[in-house]
C-alpha cells in the first residue's frame, strides 16, 4: 500500500487518476512499459478494483494508456496523448522538472493565441467584459498586497480576456489555456517579487482593453509572455 499521497482531498478515483497521471508524466511508467496489474495497483493504493479500473479508463480516454488483451495496459508515447487535456498539462508541469521542449512549445502556443485574443478583446469587449477584466486585475493587486490568491486572480484575469475576445473556438480552449498559463503563473508567484513586478504589465493590458487600443493590448501581452519565458528559462537553468 502506498502512503502519503501528496494530493488534495477528493474522490478515490481522482486520487488514483492524479497519481498515475503524474507517474506517467514523470517517467516512472515510461512509454512502452506495461502498467502494474490491477492486483498490484489495488495493493499500492488500497482501493478497490472498480476505483482502479475507472482511473485507468480515464487515462486511456486521454490517450495515455491502451488496454491490450492478454498483454496488459500499455503506456503510450506522448505523441498519442491529448496534449490539450488540462489534466495532462497540469501533470506534466508538476513533475520534478519541466523539459525544455515542453516549455518552448507552451510559450509558442501562448504567442500564437494570446496576442490575437488580446487584440480581439480590445475591439469586441462589452462593458461587462471590461468590468470582469478590471475586477480580476483588482484581485491581483490585492493578492500582491497579501490579500488573496495571486495565481487564481491571474488565471481569472486571462480567462476574462479569452471570454472578451468573442471567438467561440478560443473560448472552448479556455480550460486548456488556463492549465498552460497556471504553469507559468505558479513559477512567477514563487519568485521573490515576481507578482509585484508583473502587476504593471497586467495593468497596461487591462487599460489597453478598456481603451479599445488593440495595438497596445498586443504589446502588453507580448511583454507578459516575454517575462514568463525568462522566468521559465531561469527555472530550467537552476534545475539543470
Amino acid at each position: 500500500m502506498e502512503s502519503g499521497l501528496a494530493l488534495p482531498r477528493t474522490t478515490f478515483q481522482r486520487q488514483v487518476l492524479d497519481r498515475l497521471g503524474l507517474d506517467i508524466c514523470s517517467g516512472r511508467y515510461a512509454p512502452g512499459q506495461i502498467l502494474p496489474s490491477e492486483n498490484e495497483l489495488c495493493e499500492r493504493f488500497a482501493f478497490s478494483r472498480i476505483v482502479i479500473r475507472e482511473a485507468v479508463k480515464s487515462l486511456a480516454a486521454k490517450g495515455m494508456l491502451e488496454v491490450r488483451r492478454k498483454v496488459g495496459t500499455l503506456v503510450l508515447e506522448p505523441a498519442e496523448w491529448n496534449l490539450f487535456d488540462p489534466d495532462i498539462i497540469t501533470w506534466r508541469s508538476r513533475t520534478l522538472s519541466v523539459d525544455r521542449q515542453m516549455s518552448r512549445d507552451l510559450m509558442e502556443l501562448r504567442r500564437i493565441v494570446e496576442p490575437a485574443a488580446a487584440r480581439l478583446a480590445a475591439i469586441r469587449a462589452s462593458d461587462a467584459d471590461r468590468g470582469a477584466i478590471r475586477a480580476a486585475f483588482d484581485a491581483m493587486r490585492r493578492a500582491v498586497a497579501g490579500e488573496g490568491d495571486y495565481v487564481a486572480a491571474d488565471l481569472a484575469f486571462h480567462a476574462a480576456i479569452l471570454d472578451a475576445c468573442g471567438n467561440q473556438f478560443v473560448q472552448q480552449m479556455q480550460n486548456a489555456v488556463s492549465a498552460i498559463l497556471r504553469t507559468g503563473f505558479e513559477i512567477i508567484s514563487q519568485k521573490p517579487g515576481g507578482p509585484a513586478y508583473s502587476l504593471p504589465m497586467h495593468e497596461d493590458l487591462c487599460r489597453a482593453i478598456e481603451d479599445g487600443n488593440a495595438d497596445a493590448a498586443e504589446r502588453a501581452v507580448l511583454s507578459l509572455i516575454k517575462q514568463a519565458e525568462e522566468d521559465l528559462d531561469g527555472r530550467l537553468k537552476r534545475e539543470e
